[in-house]
């Protein structure tokens, strides 16, 4: 179609644009599409409506085809972010047409010819239009439901009203709780309250989301079949058509709390048998003071049986030589007690004196059972530790090594300790005489509750926690292997 008329008169609508697109605008439709999906009318004409209308004159006056510009794809993807429907595409569009047509009678023009004109181009141009819209929304709605379908799957999540009401949950959250979605939807969560969840939590979660603020933490839910499982929870707050919405975003944590559980377990019970190590050194360390005791007052006993008087002075001796006993058993426990109080802060303390005070709190035993400590200081760098912890650590592989040299029965029984540095980490090396642990095993000697000790009183706990101080504790290395002589435990400390 040729645009005759139209070109005769194409000055006009060239110079006059503002006014045409004041008629556009201002329209009373046009203005309600825009204020109902929060569209600024001075924004969408600064940004789109100049760049349209100059489309259109462009058509008119046959500068370029019908649908031959990128405008038109802009001008969709702008009206869709918005949400406009195809009845207000329409509405939007026919409203450019209808201003084009009110100026010609502003400017005396107003034939039949120059009607069919501007409608030509507004048919043809807006079935095109709506073609792509169409086409647009339709992609858009596929990839929707593609993404919704692979949210249900993959994320935990409910949403419920401002009453509590569950109005939605996905389909993993109904394959993680055991329950169907209608037995869920029209519910509150009350249905997945676990008895373990106290009442305070669930009211800071009330007060939180009732203020419009997000809520996050960890929450135990209960499952249909009366199991649990642990999520952390992320709470948010949406209005859609002025309804106050609460989506609840969960990320399954079970199986790490459920590792938690176990590690606090652990530690509970690595504590009792460290105390029944305690104990049993300190069985140790008393053996001598109480035999000793017992020879005084054997002594009493032995003078009263051949009818000698017991003098004054006699049994002041006595009784200093008891005390001094009671006094180094009464030392024995409080330092013993310490020992185990769990550091509060690290404290920087020579290597030597470290091993010398594990080697000390066996000193009895060692030196019952007839067994050598050989120390070599290749360094004596000071380190800062919690020193508590780390002693802990060299009285329980000592003792380890002193046990099976007992049990081997040994000759004689050595055990070396040796200190030196490599690259940026102090090795603190014990090895004793005793054979090695076997090939089978060495490397199961750390798992908990493995235990190499044949009386069956070993907990085969006493390595596992060492090797939980030195790797999380003290940021390091425990290790095992085989020398010619017997074992040997490799401690690295990270220097500096």
């Amino acid at each position: 179609m040729k645009f005759v008329f139209f070109k005769k008169n194409q000055d006009k609508f060239i110079v006059n644009k503002i006014q045409i697109i004041k008629y556009w605008i201002g329209n009373k439709n046009i203005l309600n599409i825009l204020k109902n999906h929060d569209i600024k009318p001075e924004t969408f004409v600064k940004k789109y409506a100049f760049n349209f209308y100059n489309y259109y004159i462009d058509m008119l006056t046959e500068k370029i085809s019908i649908g031959q510009t990128n405008i038109v794809d802009e001008f969709i993807t702008y009206l869709k972010s918005k949400d406009i429907s195809f009845s207000d595409l329409f509405l939007i569009c026919v409203g450019l047409k209808n201003a084009l047509v009110i100026y010609t009678y502003d400017i005396n023009e107003a034939s039949l010819e120059i009607k069919k004109e501007i409608n030509y181009v507004f048919e043809n141009d807006f079935a095109i239009i709506l073609q792509k819209y169409s086409q647009d929304v339709n992609t858009m709605e596929k990839k929707l439901n593609q993404t919704i379908e692979l949210l249900d799957n993959n994320i935990i999540m409910t949403s419920t009203d401002n009453n509590g009401f569950i109005t939605n949950v996905s389909d993993s959250f109904c394959n993680i709780s055991g329950f169907r979605k209608e037995e869920l939807i029209g519910k509150t969560h009350s249905l997945l309250r676990h008895e373990d969840t106290e009442e305070k939590v669930l009211e800071n979660i009330y007060e939180t989301i009732t203020i419009g603020q997000v809520w996050e933490g960890e929450l135990k839910y209960k499952k249909k079949n009366g199991g649990y499982f642990w999520v952390n929870l992320v709470i948010t707050t949406h209005i859609k058509k002025n309804i106050i919405f609460h989506d609840y975003i969960m990320k399954d944590i079970t199986s790490k709390k459920e590792l938690d559980i176990q590690r606090i377990t652990l530690i509970k019970q690595s504590k009792f048998a460290a105390m029944g190590e305690m104990i049993s050194m300190i069985a140790h360390q008393w053996k001598q003071p109480l035999q000793s005791i017992a020879i005084l007052v054997q002594k009493l006993t032995f003078k009263d049986d051949i009818d000698e008087s017991i003098n004054e002075k006699f049994l002041e001796n006595i009784v200093i030589e008891v005390n001094k006993q009671l006094d180094y058993m009464s030392t024995t426990i409080d330092d013993f007690r310490d020992f185990f109080l769990p550091n509060k802060q690290k404290e920087f303390i020579k290597v030597d004196t470290l091993i010398n005070k594990a080697i000390d709190f066996l000193s009895i035993m060692t030196k019952f059972d007839s067994i050598n400590i050989n120390t070599k200081f290749e360094t004596n760098i000071e380190i800062n530790i919690f020193v508590n912890e780390l002693v802990q650590v060299l009285i329980n592989i000592i003792k380890n090594s002193r046990d099976v040299l007992v049990e081997r029965k040994i000759t004689n029984k050595e055990i070396y300790v040796n200190t030196f540095e490599e690259n940026t980490s102090l090795i603190i090396e014990i090895e004793d005489n005793a054979g090695g642990v076997s090939e089978e095993i060495i490397n199961d000697i750390f798992e908990a509750y493995f235990s190499t000790k044949s009386d069956k009183n070993g907990t085969g706990l006493g390595l596992h926690m060492c090797k939980i101080i030195i790797e999380q504790h003290c940021k390091g290395q425990l290790s095992v292997r085989n020398s010619n002589n017997g074992a040997v435990f490799k401690i690295e400390l990270p220097l500096g």
